[in-house]
Order: structure tokens, then sequence, then C-alpha cells
């Protein structure tokens, strides 16, 4: 079993800032790519950041300078510091990772609600 337990979502002012943690656990081999990924209401889920096992990141155009996507291999763990949030950046973030048991298969997390108020 391979689980992905994300925290750090809220509610939060516009301009302020959160930190989203996703913890990876169980039977794994390695993880490559680590990612978050929203999805606000009514609207399909699209990518937010991605960061490569040797800490190659990728940034969707709406969150470039605001958010940082980083990542500790020693813990399974990857971080998305928000700054300077817009009530656009409300959404339910799901992180993501590409884990190698025996095949590379991709997994999320359930997901965690991010609201910023206007």
């Amino acid at each position: 079993q391979v689980h992905l337990v994300e925290s750090g979502g809220g509610l939060v002012q516009s301009g302020g800032s959160l930190r989203l943690s996703c913890a990876v656990s169980g039977n794994i081999f390695s993880i490559n790519t680590m990612g978050w990924y929203r999805q606000a209401p009514g609207k399909q889920r699209e990518l937010v950041a991605t960061i490569t096992k040797g800490g190659t990141t990728n940034y969707a155009d709406s969150v470039k300078g605001r958010f940082t996507i980083s990542r500790d291999n020693a813990k399974n763990t990857v971080y998305l510091q928000m700054n300077s949030l817009k009530p656009e950046d409300t959404a339910i973030y799901y992180c993501n990772a590409l884990i190698t048991k025996v095949t590379m298969n991709n997994y999320w997390g359930q997901g965690t609600q991010v609201t910023v108020s206007s």
C-alpha cells in the first residue's frame, strides 16, 4: 500500500500565505516526479507545479513567482509554499507522485482545501 497524506490547507485572506505538505509512505522502491494539482468548483483539475527527483521544477503560469515547490527526498515529502494568495487560488489541492514499486505508477493524495477570501 502507498499513501499520500496532505496537510496545511485552510482559510486565508487575499495576499496571505500557506504551506502545503504531502508525505508519502508505504512499500516503495523510489519516488520520481512529485507535484501539486488543484481543482476549483466546476473546473477541471489543473497542474500547479511539479518537481523531479533531481530538483527540476515546473510551474503553471498563473502561480509563477508566487508559489514554490520543494521536496525532501529523505522524508519522502513534497511541499508547496504559496505566497500572495488570490481568491482565484481557491481550490482543492492534490498531491501527486510517480512511484516505483515493481513498476512505475501514478498516485494521488486525498486533497486539501485551500480557500482564499477577498
